[in-house]
């Protein structure tokens, strides 16, 4: 086990790599109550590994990120009594996750919580840096807040019950991390990803430590998005839009996200043609797309509503090359056609 603290404004958190949630009771000694919050899925999964804490079950995928479900929580809270002395534990990938973080933000005005993230995805990005939000009217996490979970516990047998197309998820986001903040990582991934989506433990491991480092430096810095956080969003104003127009997944409207914002870099930022292509190369050898097939009318209407727009001007997440990403103003014609492109 590998333990890595994440330090903020709002908190710290504990980041437990390679513990089991067998030794979650643990991690919650000295509270009242403990309540669990998962979704059917992982209840189904590891329900035997939470006995002896009270469960609340939520729906599976993103359209339970809502206040509809954060109402439901809350008033099971209060069924359980639960109070500011009690904790609560999100077990699943970043929808719980988030679900949990939100209504322990708020609940009471602030209740003690931690995670046990159960997918990679949620393992190497949305469980760790303490922003949890719920979708409204279609935008994604446009309400939340920003509070550190106490801890963050990372058990990788948990990965095994992952359907191949949801490592792959998670993959897209490591391959952000390394793109912005460590080149050595993209390297790594190139000769080792197969590795780590079989759970080959040193691999594994090192995938999400690595990708870890890169968010827990920007979090750390800059922990309310004012600046070098928003790094973290490369590929994420035209994956968030392609999520929008088409459903499609998390993992899979980044990547196709990141080949557009590493477009768009080549003109405006630096990147050698080169360097955006083995990009590329990568996310495909995945098994990650890295083209939008349909819908662009709709995904461009997403984009012209985001809220980093400003006037005829979206700020972007762009590369100097791998491992350096800067922010840039991109007007939205070149948007547009960045998106033709990607069609």
């Amino acid at each position: 086990m590998r333990i890595m603290t994440l330090q903020a404004q709002s908190g710290s958190c504990k980041i437990a790599l390679g513990e089991s949630i067998d030794n979650l009771k643990g991690y919650c000694e000295g509270a009242g109550n403990v309540v669990v919050i998962t979704d059917s899925n992982v209840r189904r999964l590891h329900g035997e590994r939470l006995k002896g804490f009270d469960i609340i079950e939520i729906s599976p995928g993103e359209g339970s990120k809502t206040l509809e479900t954060a109402g439901e929580v809350f008033g099971r809270l209060l069924e359980l009594e639960i109070d500011r002395s009690s904790f609560i534990v999100g077990v699943g990938g970043g929808i719980v996750c988030d679900i949990t973080g939100f209504a322990a933000s708020t609940y009471m005005r602030g209740v003690p919580f931690g995670f046990v993230p159960t997918t990679l995805l949620a393992q190497v990005d949305a469980s760790v840096g303490g922003k949890n939000g719920v979708n409204f009217k279609g935008y994604k996490n446009i309400i939340g807040t920003i509070r550190q979970p106490r801890f963050c516990l990372c058990d990788f047998d948990l990965l095994r019950t992952l359907p191949k197309e949801e490592m792959r998820n998670g993959f897209a986001e490591a391959v952000k991390a390394a793109a912005i903040g460590d080149a050595p990582l993209l390297s790594y991934l190139e000769g080792n990803w197969k590795k780590a989506s079989g759970l080959q433990r040193t691999a594994i491991a090192k995938v999400v430590h690595d990708s870890l480092q890169v968010k827990m430096k920007a979090v750390s810095a800059d922990e309310s998005e004012r600046g070098e956080r928003m790094k973290l969003n490369f590929g994420h104003t035209v994956g968030h839009a392609i999520e929008k127009a088409t459903g499609m997944p998390h993992g899979e409207a980044i990547s196709i996200g990141m080949v557009a914002a590493a477009g768009l870099s080549g003109k405006k930022a630096g990147l050698e043609a080169k360097e955006a292509q083995r990009l590329e190369s990568l996310l495909k050898e995945i098994g990650l797309p890295t083209a939008l097939g349909a819908k662009k009318d709709e995904v461009l209407e997403a984009i012209r509503k985001d809220k980093k727009r400003f006037g005829a001007k979206i700020r972007m997440v762009l590369l100097e090359r791998i491992g350096s990403a800067v922010m840039a103003d991109v007007g939205l014609e070149e948007m547009e056609a960045v998106v033709d492109d990607m069609c």
